[in-house]
């Protein structure tokens, strides 16, 4: 005997849309069908017309997840399958809109026959009520697993399944992270109904709309606003290539990889400035500044036909699954230095894999970027030397070698040899920077502090010397010393 499982869809409204077709099945098998739930308008119609339902209602009681409830009642439904032969299974709207049970059962339809019988879908009796045309654009999401970056706010959007208050909640609260307090949307309940209820409420009153129920959805049109699209990545992204369309900007247009160099470089060294700082506003100023800067070399490498957004994301998507595959593989770290150690291996394993020159030396130094500033670029060749043994253990002997090159640097300055003294004097630089390293000091941030430690102690010299009405530049070198112990003190 063949299995099988008819579903039914009991469409949107009520007895009256019903085709024929599905009224005959239900009528023709009265005592072999399943809902469900019983809370669609059309079921106490069927009820009168003597077709007797077997609900599954009470499941959702027992279950604090759904999808919990929507195994069991499978499970169910194959047990009833495996008596009766063929069982009838009918569910509000389209089987295949919005219905978790029925994407479950197809799973099983190997071993048994599952034949979907149609059925209104809900969406239809939406886009009638709301006078919608779903071409322009449309988006239907679950507001039991919705997030906030789930929305396309430039589409026509219908959130289902905003059953009760608690729902409704979880859906305010996801989309005041992308629109105001005050923003309207539309809550419709058992559309296409004669109990349809449609409600325009600001997004903070959507949890205490009273005809909330399971046949309520929430709509949502197109943000026609701009100023609501600015926290949309696509929105600046149509900003950028609007500045160097056509009719743009003819500075952004002019732009080239080349050209934009320097100015990547000062908005990092501004970023770091605004972390300094600790000033949030600054900080979100600052990192958008860099963002534009990765967006333009984007736009570019679009408008040259070579690469584009995607291409960039795409890789630094696929870069990061594959470096830390103790999250994303089976890969074990339990620690920083752990997942540091990971990192290089699989950077030198692409190095490989990309095939360099057979003749060529691979060097632990790749990797290094030329135009680091020279005292970070010094940390870093002195630590990718050090994880071969390349490098004091101690401290003792580091002292020795700066006291060494600080000696040579001395002579070649009485020597008057003003080239060997330059490179003697970067000799002294590095060996300081490699007593930093030791004691886990970062040389470039340790100078960065000392750089704003004498712009603002100079700053203070000034600013007294101004308030007293005198020129900075007649003052004595005693003076002016005083007048640093003085700024000390004030830190």
């Amino acid at each position: 005997m063949t299995q099988s499982i008819h579903i039914i869809g009991l469409g949107a409204g009520d007895l009256a849309q019903i085709p024929l077709g599905i009224y005959r099945t239900l009528t023709n098998n009265r005592e072999r069908v399943f809902v469900r739930t019983k809370d669609h308008p059309v079921i106490n119609e069927l009820k009168q017309e003597g077709i007797n339902f077997h609900s599954f209602d009470e499941i959702y009681e027992k279950h604090d997840r759904f999808e919990d409830v929507y195994i069991e009642i499978v499970e169910r439904l194959l047990h009833e399958v495996s008596i009766k032969g063929t069982v009838f299974y009918a569910v509000p709207g389209h089987p295949m809109v919005a219905e978790a049970t029925v994407q479950h059962l197809l799973q099983h339809s190997e071993k048994i026959n599952v034949v979907l019988e149609g059925g209104q879908s809900f969406l239809d009796a939406m886009f009638s009520a709301l006078k919608m045309d779903p071409i322009e654009g449309f988006q239907l999401v679950d507001g039991v697993t919705m997030k906030s970056e789930d929305i396309n706010l430039k589409q026509h959007v219908i959130i289902g399944q905003v059953y009760d208050q608690f729902s409704a909640s979880e859906v305010k609260l996801a989309l005041m992270d992308r629109l105001p307090d005050d923003y309207e949307v539309t809550v419709v309940t058992a559309a296409g109904s004669e109990q349809e209820s449609i409600v325009t409420v600001p997004l903070y009153d959507l949890d205490r709309v009273t005809t909330l129920s399971n046949l309520t959805a929430v709509y949502l049109p197109p943000v026609k606003n701009d100023e609501l699209l600015y926290r949309d990545f696509s929105k600046l992204r149509e900003v950028i290539k609007t500045l160097r369309g056509p009719n743009g900007c003819p500075w952004d247009r002019k732009q080239t990889h080349e050209s934009l160099k320097r100015y990547a470089v000062e908005e990092i060294y501004e970023l770091l400035e605004a972390i300094d700082e600790q000033d949030d506003d600054h900080l979100v100023e600052e990192l958008g500044d860099v963002l534009l800067q990765v967006l333009l070399h984007a736009q570019i490498g679009e408008d040259n036909g070579y690469f584009n957004m995607e291409d960039v994301i795409s890789k630094v998507t696929e870069k990061m699954i594959r470096r830390h595959p103790h999250v994303f593989a089976d890969v074990t770290a339990d620690s920083a230095e752990e997942v540091v150690s990971n990192w290089e291996d699989i950077k030198k394993q692409e190095k490989q894999e990309a095939g360099k020159n057979e003749n060529e030396v691979m060097s632990l130094l790749d990797g290094i970027p030329a135009s680091l500033p020279n005292l970070l670029k010094a940390f870093k060749l002195q630590k990718k030397a050090a994880r071969v043994g390349f490098d004091w253990g101690e401290e003792a002997p580091m002292w020795m070698k700066l006291q060494e090159e600080i000696a040579e640097w001395l002579h070649e300055m009485k020597e008057g040899s003003y080239d060997a003294a330059v490179e003697e004097f970067g000799d002294v630089l590095f060996a300081f920077v490699n007593l930093a390293r030791f004691h886990k000091i970062d040389p470039e941030e340790a100078l960065r502090q000392t750089n704003e430690k004498f712009s603002r102690r100079f700053r203070y010299i000034e600013q007294v010397v101004s308030k007293r009405g005198d020129i900075l530049s007649e003052q004595t070198l005693t003076e002016l010393d005083s007048l640093w112990e003085e700024a000390k003190k004030q830190e």
